[in-house]
């Protein structure tokens, strides 16, 4: 069975990147009638918050992502703290005791000389007395794991392809800090093991870390359970940009809370990156059964993919026209029946301009000054008006025989007596949910 997981870190709201990952691994699972999984990644105690968690759980709500399971990475610490030994046993792991300001200078100095700004190993060089000298000064090391240079580092992504990395060029990562805590890389291989995480999907900005924790997933199983099971399969796909091409922070502040009060529709942003970055085209697809059939990681290409504002309020439109009274009725105003929704559908590029049309089904409305030949041409229009099962049929077809008038002479002035506008909804659909007796009175003011 396919598992996929997200794993959020609840130091802030969802981001458009993370929604794209979130859905994406929704899909991957759901098509195979696998699991998809909710992590919690909250091992930073000082900047996790719980009002983020509980927003994370809405966002995913909101766009109809309901993961299968959820677990907190701080109510496990105890199974990291035993996966650290079993490392450190194994000769895996190791102490540091440079500082910040040490490290960085160590890196500006490689970069000066014109090497990598990797960590030059010089930890492992200490004697067990040097050691024993720091931690008796009051410092207290930090842990990294140690790579193993022997054998390059390689794996079929199921993106990017083929991938390769000399372990030498990669510095060994920092796993635990000096205080205890935990960074991202061991607690998220660990959680990827114990929870049976199959298909990890997640950012090309994670590339490298991969290639860190395809090692850490095989010390960890040597170290563990003593054979090499099978690892997860990694796809890491392109990043978003803005619409004039380039990274953007605006990205970074677009989240759930910000589609809403523009008044996008989960069915529109679900539509638009289900498909953003693949060949297949971005359609106003609000089936999800559809997109997920189409769903295949292969068609993902290695380009950014490019986010563009227009285009997700063109989805949005088309997804309005689609939304069933149901759907919508709780967000109406009141009063708008099934009947009016239909009407003012066509109209809307967001729900919540409903109510505007609507107004000019309740009225008051404002009507523009008619010229004299148009006055006395709505004032036919109140002798012939005759109310039956369609009203503006029959009103037209009686003025069109009786004064010669045809398109837009025929109909603008009607429209504009009966909504005050000169666009909008169909008449045929509107005048009904106006009524006799409100449409015969602004006919009779319109021609006065």
């Amino acid at each position: 069975m396919i598992t996929t997981r997200f794993a959020p870190s609840p130091t802030g709201r969802l981001h458009v990147g993370n929604i794209r990952t979130a859905l994406h691994n929704w899909m991957l699972a759901r098509k195979s009638g696998g699991r998809f999984l909710l992590r919690i990644d909250d091992t930073d105690a000082e900047r996790s918050r719980e009002e983020f968690v509980d927003a994370i759980r809405a966002d995913l709500a909101w766009l109809g992502l309901a993961p299968d399971g959820e677990e907190r990475q701080s109510q496990r610490l105890a199974i990291y703290d035993a996966a650290f030994v079993a490392l450190r046993a194994a000769g895996r792991v190791y102490p540091c005791y440079e500082s910040g300001q040490e490290l960085d200078l160590k890196r500006k100095i490689a970069l000066g000389r014109g090497l990598p700004p990797i960590y030059d190993r010089a930890a492992l060089a200490l004697s067990d007395a040097e050691r024993a000298a720091k931690e008796a000064a009051g410092i207290a090391p930090h842990w990294r794991f140690q790579l193993d240079h022997a054998e390059p580092i390689e794996w079929e992504d199921g993106i990017r392809g083929h991938q390769h990395f000399d372990p030498a060029a990669l510095s060994d990562p920092v796993i635990r800090r000096a205080d205890g805590s935990w960074l991202y890389m061991l607690p998220s291989a660990v959680d990827d093991i114990d929870m049976g995480v199959t298909h990890v999907l997640r950012g090309e900005d994670h590339v490298s870390n991969t290639a860190v924790q395809i090692q850490m997933f095989t010390a960890l199983l040597a170290a563990q359970h003593g054979a090499r099971q099978n690892l997860p399969h990694f796809a890491h796909e392109a990043l978003l940009v803005g619409s004039e091409g380039k990274l953007s922070k605006r990205l970074g502040a677009l989240g759930c809370d910000a589609f809403r009060n523009k008044g996008i529709e989960p069915q529109a942003l679900v539509a638009l990156l289900a498909r953003l970055g693949t060949s297949l085209p971005v359609e106003p697809i609000a089936d999800r059964a559809a997109l997920i059939e189409s769903f295949d990681l292969s068609i993902f290409g290695r380009a950014p993919a490019r986010f563009d504002d227009a285009e997700l309020e063109r989805i949005n439109k088309a997804i309005i026209h689609q939304l069933e009274f149901a759907e919508v009725k709780d967000r109406l105003p009141g009063g708008m029946d099934e009947a009016g929704w239909h009407a003012v559908r066509p109209n809307l590029s967001h729900v919540g301009e409903a109510g505007e049309w609507w107004r000019h089904v309740t009225g008051p409305i404002e009507q523009p000054d008619f010229s004299g030949e148009d006055r006395a041409y709505l004032a036919e229009a109140v002798r012939l008006f005759v109310w039956g099962d369609d009203p503006w049929h029959a009103l037209t077809g009686a003025l069109k025989d009786a004064t010669g008038r045809k398109g837009k002479a025929l109909f603008l002035p009607l429209r504009q007596a009966l909504t005050g506008m000169d666009h909008g909804p169909d008449m045929a659909e509107l005048l009904p949910l106006i009524g006799d007796a409100e449409a015969r009175a602004r006919l009779e003011r319109a021609a006065t």
